[in-house]
Order: structure tokens, then sequence, then C-alpha cells
């Protein structure tokens, strides 16, 4: 309900549809449990899409602080993550920040996706993005 609610962007629904299915999964599910951080990342992309970068900020690093306890380390949950993450620092104006996260995602997007992915063509150009921003 939150996403088709983000998706036609009632925002403020999709927002009470995620923190309810938050409570929800607190109270049934460990802290750690990757579900938490998908709906964080879902609470994140809405804090993103209203150009709240610092809320969303927040949120995504939620999500990431349990991937990581919770996932491999080339979980590809992991890499939507750090491009999520990566995404705001650039949307902040902050590329060498959001170099850092691509680069990471990258890493994971080798690892696990086809040479030919349309993820990895699109963390190629974020990096690409990042550094012609940074004049490199």
């Amino acid at each position: 309900m939150g996403c088709t609610c983000a998706a036609i962007g009632d925002y403020s629904k999709a927002l009470e549809c995620f923190q309810k299915a938050l409570n929800m999964q607190k109270t049934a599910l460990s802290s750690t449990h990757p579900d938490l951080a998908i709906t964080y990342n879902n609470i994140g992309f809405v804090y993103d899409t209203k150009d709240d970068y610092q809320i969303a900020l927040e949120y995504y690093q939620k999500a990431l602080d349990i991937q990581q306890k919770s996932l491999s380390i080339t979980h590809p949950d992991l890499a939507m993550t750090y491009k999520n993450i990566g995404g705001i620092h650039s949307s902040m104006k902050d590329y060498s920040k959001a170099l850092s996260y691509y680069e990471k995602a990258l890493e994971i997007e080798q690892i696990t996706l086809s040479s030919n992915h349309s993820r990895l063509a699109t963390t190629y150009s974020n990096i690409g993005v990042a550094h012609q921003y940074m004049g490199d």
C-alpha cells in the first residue's frame, strides 16, 4: 500500500502506511531483520522524492546499519542502499561522498550482476556524473 501511494504521489499516505508497517515489524521482528531495512529504505525513498534529503539519509542509514549486520557483504539489497545513500549525497552536492557510496555499490554489482545488467550501467553513470561534478 505504501509503495502504491508513493507511486501516485500521495507521500503523506505512503509515509503513514510505511510507518504502520515499521511499527508492526518492530514488534514482531528482531532489530536486525532484513525486512526492517526494506521498510527504512522505502521511507527514505519517500523523503528523498520530497527532497527532504537529511531525513531520507537518516532512514537510508538505518537500513544500511541493519543490512550490514544481517546480509552478506555482496547482497544486492546492500548495493541498492549504497546507491540510495550515494544519490542523497549527490543531491546535497557532496560528490566525493556520493562517489564513495557508488563505488561500494559497484563492487557488489560487479560480483552479483552480469556485465551488461542495467543496474550496473546506472551505477557506472552515477560514478561518471560524480566525477564530472568534482571536475575529474
